[in-house]
């Protein structure tokens, strides 16, 4: 990256990105109001940092060797980012809690959870239409029975949000139906599965729309910014990290579903400006747990939290050990309410 002095012209700054796009290299530029930074797209190999260190203008030219330029702490000349859907901002002070059904199983259905979650005082819909299974066999959403229920489903999901002023967030599993799922909803899931998935990675960052990307249960942090920064690599800046759980060692699944790593949150916060949101439904595998889990995520700093909820838990088609009641989900948000109030003033002291 090429660190600009504060006070750099127009005119040095534009000098630098054309003497970098000479070499065939691309540049992305980031303007805060104290510096601005520019970060360079290809083989670095290409360009002599020295050279580009002696410019006018230029404060430092440094090397990166992080595999997490575009979303890394130091790339960003301004702060922590804040993705703006509608009349949610995740990344801001307060959490933002993500809650509805693991699956979107009928209209009536969504409905009548949209209205109750958004009761409990949740800010986002969620709801599967394209189900991921480790079996064949079982549920894989109304998106599996073809583009026409897929659609019917997604419009119902649309429609309840819209209905309760809730933006809405749902899994895209493939890219083939990328662009379907971007007519519809207005943050687009990545799930831990498909976290590896170059591609689709790429594929979801170049729509445009915020990216909600979840960690799989195998990877490192490391792992995880760096495919992150695919999304980015797009120019696509709009991306929430969701933490959802390792994998146990030895016995632990006899417990838990996953492990929920807590210390992954604060770390990633101080390597990256991109918001953290935790999913405790998924970590615990059980709706015992969620509560505590939830009031644990946000006093380690988390942004937000992904809560799968159900009216009637023992109905849900899929996961439904781990769905809490519209009720359960409400004693949640009152009570991480008050730990990120003190959570945050003892961060500001």
């Amino acid at each position: 990256m090429i660190i600009m002095e504060k006070t750099a012209t127009i005119e040095q700054i534009n000098d630098v990105i054309d003497e970098v796009i000479s070499f065939g290299l691309k540049v992305d530029v980031s303007q805060g109001e104290i510096r601005t930074v520019i970060g360079i797209i290809g083989d670095e190999r290409r360009i002599s940092f020295a050279d580009l260190a002696l410019m006018p203008g230029v404060k430092e030219a440094i090397p990166v060797e992080k595999s997490y330029r575009f979303i890394g702490s130091d790339f960003n000349a301004t702060s922590r980012r804040i993705v703006k859907v509608r009349d949610a901002q995740i990344g801001g002070s307060e959490p933002v809690i993500i809650a509805g059904p693991c699956a979107v199983e009928s209209k009536e259905q969504i409905f009548r959870i949209a209205k109750e979650v958004q009761t409990a005082g949740a800010h986002i819909l969620r709801g599967g239409i394209f189900k991921p299974r480790t079996s064949v066999y079982s549920f894989q959403g109304l998106g599996s029975k073809g583009e026409s229920e897929a659609r019917k489903a997604l419009e119902w999901l649309r429609d309840a949000g819209h209905q309760y002023g809730m933006p809405v967030v749902t899994e895209v599993r493939g890219e083939s139906h990328a662009e379907l799922i971007a007519e519809y909803a207005d943050i687009l899931q990545i799930g831990s599965r498909n976290m590896y998935n170059q591609d689709l990675l790429s594929r979801v960052g170049k729509i445009g729309k915020p990216v909600l990307l979840k960690r799989h249960f195998g990877a490192s942090i490391e792992d995880f910014l760096s495919y992150a920064e695919y999304i980015a690599a797009e120019g696509n800046r709009d991306i929430i990290l969701c933490e959802r759980g390792i994998l146990p060692v030895s016995k632990g699944n006899s417990y838990a579903r996953y492990i929920l790593d807590l210390e992954a949150i604060p770390i990633i916060q101080r390597e990256t400006y991109l918001p953290v949101i935790v999913d405790p439904s998924h970590a615990a595998g059980r709706n015992d747990l969620i509560f505590d889990m939830s009031c644990a995520s946000i006093a380690a700093g988390a942004n937000g939290l992904m809560i799968e909820s159900h009216y009637n838990p023992r109905e849900s088609f899929v996961d439904a050990k781990q769905a809490i009641t519209p009720d359960a989900l409400k004693d949640i948000i009152t009570g991480v309410g008050e730990i990120n109030k003190i959570a945050t003033k003892y961060r500001q002291e």
